[in-house]
Formats: C-alpha cells, sequence, structure tokens
C-alpha cells in the first residue's frame, strides 16, 4: 500500500494523531499514580489521577460527539488536543502547587482529550472507500506502538527535569499535544451529503441500540475495554506482591502495551480475509488465555506472556467491535451512535480500573482472573450467536 492517495495520506495523518495522543495518556499511567503519591494527603488516593483520566474521557464523548456532528471533525480533534495542552500544564501546576486536586484536573482533561481522539478511528472509516475500510481503522489504532515507547520514555526524562518530581513530565505532555493541534489543522474530513433517509435525523438511539449487531460490537468492545483495563491496573499491585522490582512492572506493561497497538498492522486485514466476528471470537480466546497464564504462576514470564496476550485480545475485540460498529448506523446516526459505544466501553474501564485494587486484595491476583471467565463466556456465547442469524441460508435450485 502506498499513500499516494487521499485517503491513504489522510488515514496516515490520522495514524500520527493517534501516536501523539496515546503518548500522553500512556505517560499518564506510566506516572500517574506515582505523581499522585507524591502530592496527595493520603496514600489510597495516590491512583485518583488515573481514575480522573478516566472519568473525563466517560464524561467527555457524548460532547464530542455532538460538538463534532456541528462543526466537523477537524475542529473537534484540534479542540482535544488543545485540552490535552491545557490538561498538562495544569497537572505541572499541581504537582508545584502540591496539589492533588489540581494534578487531578490535569489529567481529567487528558481524558477530556481522549474523548475526542476515540473518534480518530471513526474519522479513518468515513475518509476510506468500503475495501480500505478495516485496514484504515486498523492502521489508525497501529499509531499506539509508537505510543508504547515514546509514552514511558517522555515520562522518566521529564521525571528529574523539573522540581518538583514529574512536573517536566506533564510540560512534555502539553507539547506533545500542542503538536497534535498543529498537525491535525492539515486534516480533511469531508462531510457526506445528507440523503433524503437521513432528512429526519434518522432511528431513535433504542432502535439502534436494539440491532443485533449494534448491541454485540458494543458488548464484544466493552468486554475486551473492561478484562484489560482491570487486570492491567492490578498487574503493578499484583507484581509487587510478588516481589517484582518496579522496573519489572514497567517492563510487563511496556510490553503489554505493544501487544495492544502491534497487532494494528495486520488485524484489518485478517477481518477482511477472515470476517469480524471470527476475529472477535478470536479475541475472547485471547483473553482466556491471558487467564491461563496468569494461573501458571507469579514469575517474570508467566506476568509477560499473560499480559501480551491480554493486550493482543482486546486489539482484535476493540477494532472488531469498532468495524462491525460502522455497519449499524447512517450518517445522521453516527453521532449518537458512536458516542453511546464510547462512552459505555469507557464506563465500564472506570468501573473496571476502581474495582481493581479492591479485587486484588480480596481474591490475589489469580483468583481475580479467574473470576473473569463468565464474562469472556458470555461475549463468546453473543458472537456465536450473532454468527447464526448472519450465516447465509443455502437458496435450493
Amino acid at each position: 500500500m502506498t499513500f499516494g492517495q487521499p485517503m491513504h495520506r489522510q488515514v496516515l495523518l490520522l495514524a500520527t494523531s493517534q501516536a501523539l495522543f496515546q503518548t500522553t495518556t500512556v505517560l499518564v499511567m506510566t506516572i500517574g499514580a506515582l505523581a499522585g503519591s507524591l502530592v496527595a494527603p493520603q496514600p489510597e488516593l495516590a491512583t485518583a489521577p488515573i481514575a480522573a483520566m478516566l472519568l473525563g474521557t466517560t464524561l467527555g464523548t457524548v460532547p464530542a460527539s455532538m460538538l463534532m456532528a456541528r462543526v466537523g471533525r477537524r475542529p473537534g480533534f484540534i479542540v482535544g488536543a488543545l485540552a490535552g495542552t491545557a490538561a498538562g500544564i495544569l497537572a505541572a501546576a499541581g504537582m508545584w502547587a502540591g496539589s492533588l486536586l489540581l494534578l487531578s484536573a490535569g489529567t481529567f482533561l487528558v481524558g477530556i482529550y481522549q474523548g475526542f481522539a476515540q473518534f480518530y478511528r471513526f474519522a479513518a472509516s468515513e475518509v476510506a472507500d468500503e475495501g480500505f475500510r478495516p485496514r484504515a481503522i486498523s492502521l489508525v489504532m497501529a499509531g499506539g506502538v509508537a505510543a508504547a515507547i515514546l509514552g514511558p520514555m517522555l515520562a522518566q526524562m521529564g521525571g528529574p527535569l523539573l522540581t518538583p518530581a514529574f512536573t517536566g513530565s506533564f510540560l512534555l505532555l502539553a507539547l506533545v499535544s500542542l503538536v497534535a493541534a498543529g498537525l491535525l489543522t492539515g486534516l480533511n474530513v469531508p462531510r457526506p451529503a445528507p440523503r433524503a433517509a437521513d432528512a429526519d435525523g434518522g432511528r431513535p438511539l433504542p432502535a439502534i441500540i436494539r440491532q443485533p449487531a449494534y448491541a454485540v460490537a458494543l458488548f464484544g468492545a466493552a468486554t475486551g475495554g473492561g478484562v484489560m483495563i482491570l487486570a492491567m491496573t492490578a498487574t503493578p499491585l499484583a507484581m509487587t506482591h510478588h516481589q517484582h522490582a518496579l522496573p519489572a512492572a514497567a517492563l510487563v506493561i511496556q510490553l503489554h502495551v505493544l501487544g495492544m497497538f502491534l497487532p494494528s498492522f495486520f488485524t484489518g486485514s485478517l477481518i477482511a480475509r477472515f470476517g469480524v466476528l471470527r476475529i472477535m471470537l478470536t479475541g475472547v480466546g485471547l483473553l482466556a488465555g491471558h487467564v491461563l497464564l496468569s494461573l501458571s504462576g507469579t514469575g517474570l514470564a508467566s506476568f509477560a506472556s499473560a499480559l501480551v496476550l491480554l493486550g493482543v485480545g482486546w486489539n482484535f475485540l476493540y477494532i472488531g467491535g469498532t468495524t462491525l460498529l460502522t455497519e449499524t448506523y447512517s450518517e445522521a446516526e453516527k453521532g449518537r451512535a458512536q458516542a453511546t459505544n464510547d462512552m459505555t466501553i469507557f464506563g465500564v474501564s472506570l468501573l473496571a480500573s476502581l474495582s481493581a485494587g479492591l479485587l486484588h486484595q480480596l481474591f490475589g491476583w489469580q483468583m481475580l482472573n479467574l473470576l473473569l471467565l463468565p464474562w469472556l463466556g458470555t461475549a463468546a456465547l453473543a458472537l456465536i450467536w450473532l454468527a447464526s442469524r448472519r450465516r447465509p441460508v443455502a437458496e435450493t435450485p
């Protein structure tokens, strides 16, 4: 594939923007709790900056979608990136002032940035033709590969750069977001001409959600997001509990993030070849493989291999769910259909992140993962059910 065609150039721009945006979220995931521990009045509040980021995404997704329905993708994406710039400055001010509230307000704005940036993959589907669409979504998600390297690197580089610690990290976050805002000025996502069928604004939201394909796409992606966030958030706690040092935990998380995004280079091609439901079902199987590997022991190899499978399984479910979702709405319906999908996914992820510490404390690492199997089994049954409904019936000669 070359990037000579306009749609290819736009997908490349969106993939680069995805890399920059994802760098900011990986940076927060890397140092958010550490920075929080320096300014939190109580130790149990150290993870508040990370929870604030997920809360910002959950609350910001619907307004972001509604704004872009009015003004278009490019202005909306630029607003989101500028929110990221303000986020880094505010979080740095929180570190300088020793204020957990200011720090969390800054990471909340990172969540707002994410609320806009989650639509990069949908914008890719809008600039691509039907044959290129799954690959376009997949290539945009592949921008996270660069973020897996840049996020931890900038977090560690900025840590000792200024006093107090991590002030420089958040200023680098602001700079990355500003670069993204400049890059997005070159985006061109044309608005499709309104169709006569969409003149009345499309179907009401409940009618869209009741579609079997929409419901299964949403449940599959929410399963991938919830399971992934729950296990990923608990991993550093579990590794510390089992006497692993912080560098080992950081390595496992980095391998996990690579597992999340590296497959994006070929997930779209796999969907085009084997079908979206088979790839999503494979994603469920990979998440079940993560659970089985977590039972193999508590050594570094067990944690690393389990977390890599966790990342790849999330990738297949998230990209597959996005691809399936694009089949379920018209142009007039896309704003509320996409926003409801992403708000639900991040709502589930927020609950998973908040419950990870408690579940680990109550049950331990291995039992926590075993509790995920009924959820995964339900997702597998939903995908098999939808596949049986969509199977073509052979005609009798």
